[in-house]
């Protein structure tokens, strides 16, 4: 019996993250993120752990923490893998619905994930990408 709606998988949810962080597509460690999970069909609830296993993933593209869009990356799919009402579906599965959500979805992440407190880096890539925490 097929399930209303069908579940989100692993490799949609890290690709809608790589779209919120990287809506150019050009940064290397955020493709490097996507490749890594990208044939990960199972459901994001299957997973025991998202979070120790995209900071895993994390750190082996970026171990000296010098990423911050990969950092933000990790982060949002974290967020997104426990607020999947916070993704649409579309014709590629799921997508942030406007540059509003974007921003409100890397606020919401970078709280959640530090505590409101993110790293000097990551601070600046939110500054830089008008992301006020």
């Amino acid at each position: 019996m097929p399930t209303e709606p069908e579940p989100v998988t692993v490799a949609e949810v890290v690709r809608v993250a790589a779209r919120v962080c990287d809506p150019d597509g050009g940064d290397e460690g955020i493709a490097q993120l996507l490749a890594r999970f990208e044939d990960r069909d199972e459901p994001i609830t299957a997973l025991a752990d998202v979070e120790a296993e995209l900071l895993e993933a994390k750190g082996a593209i970026d171990p000296e923490d010098e990423d911050p869009a990969v950092t933000m990356a990790a982060a949002v799919t974290v967020y997104l893998a426990y607020r999947r009402t916070a993704l649409r579906g579309d014709d590629s599965g799921t997508t942030p619905r406007g540059e509003d959500e974007r921003e409100e979805i890397l606020r919401l992440a970078a709280r959640a994930e530090f505590a409101g407190g993110p790293p000097p880096p990551v601070a600046g890539w939110l500054a830089a990408e008008g992301v006020p925490l």
